[in-house]
């Protein structure tokens, strides 16, 4: 990773905080925190997410769905707000260069020892937590208007963008709170002394343009799961992914974070080191299902937001707004609305029921998923197509594998032809990654997660073409019947003898 990233890491990294809030005289109250973004370290300016404000609104969360709602001035909150910022010094400052090899411990909170001056050095060294003062909340109004879009109906019931799990005890109050606050985002000031002010530098964070990132480039997410909780440890944690889809300055992300990433920057490779979004939500579910995405918020509107905000709360904070990044590099522009490559316009999404997953459309009227998608034979499921148009197409299930089968294949016939979707062409030949042998312990039975199997398209496409030809599924039950070495290549786990006992 540090290759492809190189200086992209380091800027990642250099631009990664943590920001806290209290009460004042109520330390019981809270903390709240979550990842920030630093724009500038002197004088000191941070962005980071809006949901740690909601406890501290004097009008209550409702302010943040209100009709134009876009921003709101730093005393839209109670002045018993304290704000703090921790972040990691720069390569020149105290704490670099030679000490910042030094093994990474829990800090004396972390350790149950009393902070002070006798409590000794258990980590890289940190600076202190810095006063910050709120300058304002701001949201991107075209973030909301496509997550209402696609969340907004009662289809989206089902979806969940919170930080608990579904069976965890959440009020619904507070899910409700967290909803209102997604997409809303916070300016902080922080205060700096005499001595951090000659000692912090840092690199200017850039700011990438909306639709430079084509789908598919790999991204890094800098944020710090929990929050303030021992800093030493999880402060500016690395998470790589790709952009996996993309709505106007709604962006999705399978890099994986955790509670308390919220407002985390999520830099590319190029230009090296810019900003395309923050962390908007860190986990997504859906009926009760966790999904591997993490939903993000594209830093160019955002900004242009903020400055916009700013120039209407403060006519004379134009040296406020020069501090925010630039935007560098060339928007895609006009290439947003084309259909995309080939192996995104073919992709399909098939409802069985309450189940769904992604198909390929390998003909005009038939769809190739996984058996667990849609597990029976002549079963109804409704395939849906992005491209060119939002369309939703009504099939049956023709063929499913059994479920002995090592291949988890189903086969969709369409009542009606997907028009202008391009068709992909089969390939001929395919070639093995040998790593899969790594995936599973046959002794044990044991499987290893986030390690995902392919069927290459060479075994299924004679059977397929048969199909289409001839209506014949004989190619297709083959499959079924498939010899005892690809059953064992394909077999993740035995079936258990007896049933398991606690080695406790």
């Amino acid at each position: 990773m540090g290759r492809q990233w190189g200086s992209a890491m380091r800027a990642a990294e250099q631009a990664g905080c943590v920001v806290s809030a209290s009460r004042a005289g109520r330390p019981e109250a809270g903390p709240w925190s979550c990842s920030g973004v630093i724009l500038s370290r002197s004088p000191g300016l941070v962005l980071c997410h809006g949901g740690i404000f909601v406890p501290f609104l004097r009008a209550g969360s409702e302010v943040l769905t209100a009709a134009g709602a876009a921003f709101l001035p730093g005393d839209s909150c109670s002045d018993d707000l304290r704000l703090h910022v921790q972040w990691a010094p720069t390569a020149a400052g105290p704490g670099g260069g030679a000490e910042r090899g030094r093994p990474v411990l829990c800090t004396p909170q972390c350790a149950g020892l009393e902070p002070g001056p006798s409590a000794p050095s258990r980590g890289r060294p940190l600076q202190p937590r810095l006063p910050a003062e709120l300058l304002l909340l701001l949201s991107c109004p075209a973030f909301w208007a496509h997550f209402a879009r696609l969340f907004g109906d009662e289809a989206a019931e089902q979806w969940r963008f919170s930080s608990a799990a579904p069976d965890d005890e959440v009020s619904e109050e507070e899910e409700a709170d967290q909803l209102r606050a997604l997409g809303w985002f916070a300016l902080l000031g922080v205060r700096l002394g005499q001595e951090e002010v000659e000692e912090e530098r840092g690199p200017a964070v850039t700011v990438s343009p909306l639709g430079a990132v084509p789908k598919g480039a790999p991204l890094l997410v800098c944020g710090s799961p929990f929050g303030a909780f021992c800093p030493d440890i999880f402060l500016n944690t690395l998470s790589c992914g790709v952009l996996s889809n993309v709505a106007g300055p709604l962006l999705l992300t399978d890099a994986r974070c955790l509670p308390g990433t919220e407002g985390g920057g999520v830099f590319t490779a190029r230009p090296a080191g810019a900003l395309v979004a923050l962390v908007a939500a860190p986990l997504c579910w859906k009926a009760g299902e966790w999904v591997g995405f993490t939903l993000l918020c594209a830093a160019a509107p955002l900004f242009r937001a903020a400055r916009d905000a700013l120039c209407r709360l403060r006519p004379s904070a134009a040296a406020l707004a020069a501090l925010l990044p630039p935007e560098v590099g060339v928007p895609w522009g006009l290439h947003l609305r084309d259909s995309g490559p080939l192996w995104a316009a073919a992709a399909v999404l098939v409802e069985c029921g309450t189940v769904w997953g992604s198909g390929v459309a390998v003909a005009p009227r038939l769809v190739v998923t996984c058996r667990h998608v849609s597990p029976r034979e002549v079963a109804r499921v409704l395939v849906r197509s992005t491209t060119p148009k939002s369309v939703a197409i009504w099939g049956r299930v023709v063929f499913a594998t059994q479920e002995s089968c090592p291949y988890d294949i189903a086969v969709v016939s369409l009542e009606e032809d997907l028009d202008d979707v391009p068709i992909p062409v089969p390939a001929e030949h395919f070639h093995e990654g040998i790593i899969t042998s790594n995936t599973r312990d046959n002794n044990t039975g044991a499987t290893y997660p986030h390690l995902n199997f392919s069927i290459p398209i060479t075994v299924l496409q004679p059977a397929l073409q048969q199909y289409s030809q001839t209506q014949d599924l004989g190619g297709l039950r083959e499959l079924d019947r498939a010899a005892e070495p690809v059953r064992v290549v394909w077999r993740l786990q035995r079936p258990l003898a007896e049933a398991p006992r606690s080695k406790l």
